[in-house]
């Protein structure tokens, strides 16, 4: 598939949905940011901030950096994503790849979008792999115990195409928790082995590492504002913002467009 252009690819993002007006609404979007204001470990993605964010700073750091209403006064209906913030974003994301490329490093994918985000990254993957970068994986089959989701509520960490994700022992599924990434990085250290250079991931996965001190690049949605937080606040390199609940072929061209920044087709 040929990449689109930047012009190309923002048209596709606004006509999608996965920018521009998004079908997260806006009502969600300001609950999850007063929840993680108030502490709420599962908004937080297992990172620690520097300050005690109020509701408005969070609401203006997510209007900067993932283009979301920064009316206090809007509180129901629509709310959006910038697609320009999306894609330069993905040019920091293709950039800091090439540079992995250059320097063959070693490097791990996470998603706690099994069904969404997991084939965009293992395309990724297998370009890093043929530029001689090393895909690290641990803690394959470590569980835990989430009570406060449906059951079964144990988790396990898998590895998918050199992805990691969790099961609850038959399928996929969708994580917030930073607890699979805490013992990845802890069997790593276990076993005297070195973390990966780069982590790809999202959600809890992304959060873990970037807290954990990896450099790592982390992809949001605009009601999930921790990982924006840990951007501006150093802990994570990168930041994209886009819808995350649609089907993985609809993210082929963000796919394709990264790859060829990066030269890496």
């Amino acid at each position: 598939m040929t990449p689109p252009t930047r012009a190309g690819l923002i048209t596709y993002l606004v006509r999608k949905g996965i920018a521009g007006h998004v079908d997260t609404p806006r009502q969600n979007n300001l609950r999850h940011y007063q929840r993680l204001v108030d502490g709420d470990a599962y908004h937080q993605f297992g990172l620690t901030f520097s300050h005690d964010w109020t509701f408005p700073e969070v609401l203006a750091l997510m209007s900067k950096r993932c283009g979301v209403v920064a009316d206090e006064e809007h509180t129901w209906g629509i709310d959006t994503i910038d697609p320009d913030l999306t894609v330069d974003a993905l040019e920091g994301v293709a950039d800091r790849l090439a540079l992995a490329a250059e320097r063959r490093e070693s490097v791990m994918f996470a998603t706690g979008h099994p069904l969404k985000l997991r084939a965009m990254y293992a395309a990724w993957k297998g370009a890093l792999v043929a530029r001689g970068c090393r895909v690290v994986t641990a803690a394959e089959g470590y569980s835990y115990e989430v009570p406060t989701e449906r059951p079964p509520s144990r988790r396990t960490v898998v590895w998918r195409d050199d992805v990691a994700i969790v099961t609850d022992g038959h399928h996929p599924r969708h994580s917030h928790h930073p607890f699979a990434m805490r013992a990845i990085l802890g069997d790593l250290s276990n076993r005297g082995e070195e973390w990966p250079q780069l982590v790809i991931a999202d959600h809890g996965f992304a959060g873990a590492a970037g807290e954990a001190g990896v450099p790592a690049m982390g992809f949001a949605d605009s009601n999930d504002p921790a990982l924006f937080l840990a951007e501006h606040e150093g802990k994570l390199l990168v930041t994209v913002p886009l819808d995350d609940g649609y089907p993985p072929e609809d993210y082929a061209p963000l796919r394709d467009y990264v790859l060829a920044r990066a030269g890496l087709v």
